[in-house]
Order: C-alpha cells, then structure tokens, then sequence
C-alpha cells in the first residue's frame, strides 16, 4: 500500500522556517553538506578567485591585535548601517499607499496576487540597491585597518562575487510560495467576509520580508564585528 510522504520538520534561518510554515509542508531533507552545496555554486574563476584570496601568507597573531574602539569612520558607518535597517524596516512595514482602500472597496472573488508581487519584488530591489554598495564600503574600511582585515574583506568580495547571483535568483521565487498561502487563507476566511484575508496576509507578507531582511543584513552585521562593532543594533 502507498504511503503519502513523511513531513519532513523545516529547520535554518528564520526565513527557511517561515516559509515552511506559511506553505504547511514539510522541506525535504538535504543530504548535503555546505562545502558541497558551495561547489556547485562555484566556477572555475570563482574558484581561483577564492583560491587567492585564501592563499595568502598567514598573517602573524602578534600583528593582528583584536580591533581596538572603532574609529569615527567605523563609528559612521554603523550609524549608517542602524539608520538602513530602520528605514527598510519601516518600509516593510507602512502599508503602500491605497492599500487602506482596497480594505474598504469590493474584493474580487479570487484575490489578485500581481499588485502584492509588484510591491514583494520593489522591497527586495530596494534592499539589493541599498544593502550591496553598504557591504562594500564597509569592505574598504575593513581593508584599511589592517593586513588580516584586508584578507576578510578581499574574501567578503569574492564570496559577494559567488553567492549574489544564486541568492537573487533563490530569494525570487519567494513571491511564487507566497500566492498559494493567498489563495489557501482567502478560502479559510471566505466566512468572514470577502476580505477578511487581507490584514492577515498582510501581516504575513510582512513577518516574510522582514525575515529577509535579516538575512540580507548578516554580511553587513559580520563586517562591523570584524571592524569592533560589537553590537550594530537591535531588531526583532
């Protein structure tokens, strides 16, 4: 007798779980291991890029003390890092505008889910735009603090170099997970109201794109460790 597949527990980053959780399935299990995922990733050029980058001489622990109290530089920059994040943030979470008017007109019988695709995808482009040239003046002060620093940062680029296209085009089938979870709480709330599902997708597409926002910070947030910021800011 068939047997209908095990659910399969979603584990990773906050973004893994959400979406398991939104889509109310089980992610398959992967028998890879991180290097091995990496060097799919990888080709050749990458591969001696990062072979250089890697290959250095081993830079002496005496010559590399721990970061001593950021600089007005360093000091800058993680100011302009708290201020990004704040205004992403916010960005995610002010409704666009006319969207208080959709609550109030008449919703379609199946919910249209291309102007929520619009507004995911000008979020994400947003991020992109803003988070990358953030990374990469972090990576010159990183550079210029000391020969060790110079070898994280040449490291951060090409990794930047690698995994950029594959997190673009892995982050944008995220809107496509979405739609179902639309079309599935839209007919759950059907007896609430024809439009009982949009405050609460809302929320959803929110929690969604705040946990990638996170995800896209982590870079940013692991240059100002490595430049002495011990704590960049809060969030949730």
């Amino acid at each position: 007798m068939a047997h209908a597949p095990r659910r399969t527990d979603v584990t990773g980053s906050a973004l893994v779980r959400l979406l398991g959780r939104l889509a109310e399935a089980g992610a398959p299990a992967s028998n890879q291991v991180f290097p091995e995922r990496l060097s799919q990733w990888l080709g050749w050029a990458d591969a001696i890029s990062l072979h250089a980058a890697l290959g250095g001489a081993a830079v002496p622990a005496a010559a590399t003390p721990g970061p001593a109290a950021p600089s007005p530089v360093v000091r800058a920059l993680a100011d302009e890092s708290r201020r990004l994040h704040a205004s992403l943030r916010q960005a995610i979470d002010t409704p666009p505008a006319g969207d208080a008017a959709d609550d109030a007109g008449e919703p379609a019988a199946v919910p249209d889910f291309a102007p929520l695709r619009r507004l995911y995808r000008s979020r994400q482009q947003a991020m992109e735009a803003a988070i990358g040239p953030l990374r990469a003046r972090l990576r010159q002060a990183l550079a210029a603090q000391s020969a060790a620093g110079a070898r994280l940062a040449e490291v951060d680029a090409v990794m930047t170099q690698v995994l950029a296209p594959q997190e673009r085009r892995l982050l944008a089938t995220v809107p496509g997970l979405l739609e179902p979870r639309l079309r599935r709480l839209a007919a759950s709330q059907a007896e609430a109201g024809p439009a009982a599902w949009r405050p609460l997708f809302r929320q959803e597409l929110q929690a969604v794109l705040r946990a990638e926002l996170d995800i896209r910070f982590q870079p940013v947030l692991g240059l100002l460790a490595a430049l002495g910021v011990k704590q960049a800011f809060e969030h949730d």
